[in-house]
């Protein structure tokens, strides 16, 4: 079973190759949805990176409050989204 995990405060600049890289260290990475602007289509700062359940919580062990680009990444185990703010 995969686990979809919750990556915040990435540079503005991070690839869905580096962030792939960087979690594949931990475990296999099945995807990474990095989130952009929509009119813009720059990075907006986080992304979901879905892993197996073990490299998943290595992942959290490993990467969260460490430096990714000159930023301390916040990684955590996503959760459902509540309400229905989003733009359609």
């Amino acid at each position: 079973m995969s686990k979809r995990l919750y990556v915040g405060n990435l540079p503005f600049d991070a690839s869905t190759e580096d962030i792939r890289a960087a979690f594949e260290a931990h475990g296999t990475v099945h995807d990474v949805s990095l989130m952009t602007d929509r009119d813009t289509g720059r990075s907006r700062g986080f992304c979901f990176v879905e892993m197996d359940e073990e490299g998943a919580r290595a992942a959290i062990a490993g990467l969260d409050s460490k430096d990714f680009g000159g930023r301390d990444l916040k990684v955590s185990e996503a959760r459902e989204r509540q309400g229905g703010r989003g733009r359609r």
